[in-house]
């Protein structure tokens, strides 16, 4: 008994001892990550990067990605929104649904006016409305009318509630995201990707690239990014926390906020581009 007790506790400990490592090691990700974001001025701070590091028994890959990769719940039109369920595979009609539901969800209904999107929900047997007030969470899409379950979940790698822009940075959205500009056509799609990692940083080239000026496309980052960490342990075990930060202005207590956290990454929920800053 004595022996099946020590074993047992031994387990617990190690157990205890690998969660306090891992938070440890996600607490110095972030703190590295914001160290190395600000220091330079807002216009020369990388939009993406990676590096990595030790501490205690964790070794510990850091990727850092501005949310300027992302599509704006609460700010991108109609039509990027709409775009982005395109490129996920709905048809256009559906598409364009979907799209018209997540506006809604974010917008104040017209005052002294009956709300049909109110109608909408309760005709669907629902126990809610929309919000009509912007998204507080990129999962409230969850929550929104008529979205597919697949599709949302798909959707959740590209959009961002944080970001600050009605725009994305297409040096470093993903393929999706820059499918989702309006007017974007395959042919564009393609030939803008075939040769993204070799323009050279000048906006002016950059957006030329894409056919001439493109609305909803910028290369300026936001102030807040997405940290992905896997911490690895030397019996192989992984752990993969997440969170976004908000970079703080010069003369702020502090250098940063955490604007959102997860102790785990999905499975499925890949980071935007891999690639490693320029």
């Amino acid at each position: 008994m004595a022996s099946a007790y020590v074993a047992q506790s031994a387990t617990a400990l190690a157990a205890f001892d690998a969660a306090i490592q891992s938070q440890m090691a996600a607490s110095a990700g972030i703190e590295l990550t914001a160290y190395r974001l600000s220091g330079p001025a807002t216009a020369n701070r990388p939009t993406h990067g990676g590096f990595n590091f030790r501490l205690g028994n964790c070794n510990t890959t850091v990727e850092f990605m501005s949310e300027a990769a992302r599509i704006n719940l609460n700010m991108a039109p109609r039509a990027m929104i709409a775009g982005l369920f395109r490129a996920l595979g709905a048809q256009t009609g559906a598409a364009d649904q979907f799209a018209d539901r997540v506006v809604a969800w974010r917008s104040a209904p017209k005052p002294n006016a009956p709300d049909p999107e109110e109608r909408l929900y309760r005709a669907a047997g629902l126990n809610y409305g929309p919000r009509r007030a912007p998204f507080d969470s990129v999962d409230e899409l969850w929550l929104v009318l008529g979205l597919p379950p697949a599709i949302v979940e798909r959707a959740l790698a590209f959009v961002t509630v944080f970001s600050g822009l009605a725009e994305v940075n297409v040096l470093d959205a993903a393929p999706e995201v820059v499918a989702a500009l309006p007017g974007m056509t395959p042919g564009r799609l393609d030939a803008f990707l075939s040769q993204r990692e070799l323009l050279p940083p000048d906006p002016a080239v950059i957006l030329g690239a894409l056919g001439g000026r493109q609305p909803g496309a910028t290369v300026s980052g936001s102030e807040a990014y997405r940290v992905r960490m896997r911490i690895g342990f030397a019996d192989g075990r992984q752990r993969t926390p997440e969170a976004v930060i908000m970079i703080l202005e010069a003369g702020e207590r502090e250098a940063y906020r955490v604007l959102a956290w997860r102790d785990e990454l999905e499975p499925g929920m890949a980071a935007q581009r891999p690639e490693q800053s320029r």
